[in-house]
């Protein structure tokens, strides 16, 4: 007896289910159906794009959210309360936006500003751009949970975005093309993965360089906590692409050579020179005019209150031993030609620069090396996937960050003139991903890879597509702070 009724009691709530799945089914409207259907194709091109099948599984949930209805998702819009009815459909839609906003940003591209000068002229600061992320193919996000409308901070509360775990491998879906030489690229800050809570320029690193770990780390009340961040939630920085996987890269004088052989300069590149006038000052609005902003004008002080120096080096003294006007300030090609043909200038020549103390890689390899003359007689050679190279005492010092942080071999060691890891000697070592160096155009006043070093490709976000509007935090709203001429202008102009 109790067989036969356990028996009918299933049947019988079998049948209710089927009847009310047919029913339900029934019920819906054509134009559901129809939206349904939309819904499901770009799912599931956007799932084999994606590669991973199994996710194909949330169509599932698609269905009932668009056909059956068993999950409650809308109980809302049954409830007798005004007041509910009114607020859930706010929250209602703010979600399905912040979803929508989600995808955009992860897999399409997303909105970002220039904060410094270093790509100036061709990108200015204050311009916002819209980064196409699915020209590289977009990055699956390796911290999938995170608040969609901001980077790695919340705001006003200062807490992480985002949740570290559960965290995703690297996997990055197909794109249109390859990183080529000459793009603007936005990429996430190698270095970046350490940061005090309190200072977000110079970086950790330099920080310590320059300071000493134990005074950055121990003075809390200036510098903040330290903080990890993974690869997708690190800085967003933009460059221009200069080197590529597997070429020698090195800078002569300013100009760039690819396995021996020197690179057109672009169009907007900079570099800082010394400029002296003949008698008057120059202007703001001339200075304005040219194109250069209050921040990167340089007045020589030194040279100008010190006659007798300023006459043994060259520039010219007044009879009334005064010194006209000497500054040094970022110009193109271009604005260098402008300068002289106004008449008013006494000497206009490229700021000299001198061996720096912080050029990558630290140590005796980069001490005669200068951000004009860098990489040598022979170059650096660039990290490509798949390349095989053996790691020497000499090279360690360029490769040493990329495969024992990178490419997550922490035990890698120099052993005897030997690249040893997990304590087993490695005779050649085969790159896992490919890697960039990256520069800006202002040559003399960009923080780039000839300060802290390759690019991985992990750490690529897209390539800016156009610049959405432009403000001059120089000037009001009202008094030319909107740049309308660069609305909807082309963010990556050399390239053609």
């Amino acid at each position: 007896m109790t067989t036969v009724s356990d028996n009918n009691t299933t049947n019988g709530a079998g049948n209710d289910f089927a009847g009310d799945f047919r029913r339900r089914i029934g019920e819906v409207k054509k134009t559901r159906w129809i939206r349904f259907g939309i819904v499901s194709l770009i799912f599931l091109a956007w799932v084999a794009w994606l590669g991973n099948w199994w996710v194909a599984l949330a169509l599932i949930l698609l269905f009932d959210i668009y056909i059956t209805g068993y999950i409650p998702l809308t109980w809302w819009k049954k409830s007798k309360n005004a007041t509910v009815r009114g607020v859930m459909s706010w929250v209602d839609a703010i979600v399905y936006a912040l979803v929508l906003v989600y995808f955009v940003f992860a897999f399409l591209g997303q909105n970002y500003q220039i904060p410094s000068s270093s790509l100036e002229k061709t990108l200015l600061t204050g311009d916002y751009l819209f980064v196409n992320k699915a020209v590289y193919g977009p990055r699956v996000p390796m911290t999938p949970v995170h608040f969609p409308l901001v980077h790695n901070t919340l705001p006003i509360i200062n807490t992480k975005s985002y949740l570290e775990k559960p965290s995703l491998p690297y996997h990055r879906l197909k794109g249109m093309r390859k990183i080529e030489s000459g793009d603007i690229v936005v990429f996430n800050f190698p270095a970046g993965d350490t940061v005090m809570s309190k200072v977000s320029n110079p970086d950790y690193y330099t920080l310590v360089r320059s300071l000493g770990r134990n005074a950055v780390l121990n003075n809390e009340a200036t510098f903040g906590q330290r903080i990890w961040r993974p690869v997708d939630r690190r800085e967003n920085y933009v460059k221009r692409a200069v080197g590529l996987p597997g070429q020698r890269f090195k800078i002569a004088d300013g100009t760039i050579f690819i396995d021996g052989v020197a690179q057109p300069m672009p169009e907007n590149a900079q570099f800082n020179y010394i400029v002296q006038t003949r008698r008057f000052p120059i202007t703001e609005e001339q200075w304005d005019e040219l194109g250069v902003a209050p921040d990167d004008i340089h007045v020589m002080t030194d040279v100008m209150n010190n006659p007798a120096a300023a006459a043994a080096n060259g520039f010219i003294v007044n009879d009334d031993s005064t010194v006209p006007p000497v500054y040094v300030v970022p110009l193109s090609r271009q604005m260098v030609t402008s300068l002289e043909s106004t008449g008013n200038t006494a000497m206009i020549v490229r700021y000299p620069n001198t061996p720096g103390d912080f050029l990558f890689p630290e140590g005796p390899m980069s001490q005669t090396w200068t951000i004009d003359n860098y990489g040598g007689e022979e170059g650096i050679l660039i990290p490509e996937k798949g390349m095989k190279l053996t790691i020497t005492d000499e090279n360690w010092p360029l490769y040493d960050r990329v495969i024992r942080v990178y490419e997550n071999n922490p035990t890698a060691r120099m052993s005897d003139g030997h690249l040893t890891i997990d304590g087993q000697r490695v005779d050649q070592y085969e790159f896992k991903m490919d890697y960039y160096f990256m520069m800006g155009d202002n040559r003399h006043n960009s923080l780039d890879s000839r300060f802290w070093g390759f690019v991985p490709e992990d750490h690529i976000v897209g390539t800016p597509w156009r610049v959405l509007v432009s403000f001059d935090k120089d000037k009001s709203i009202f008094s030319g702070g909107v740049r309308w001429n660069r609305i909807f202008l082309d963010a990556n102009p050399d390239k053609k």
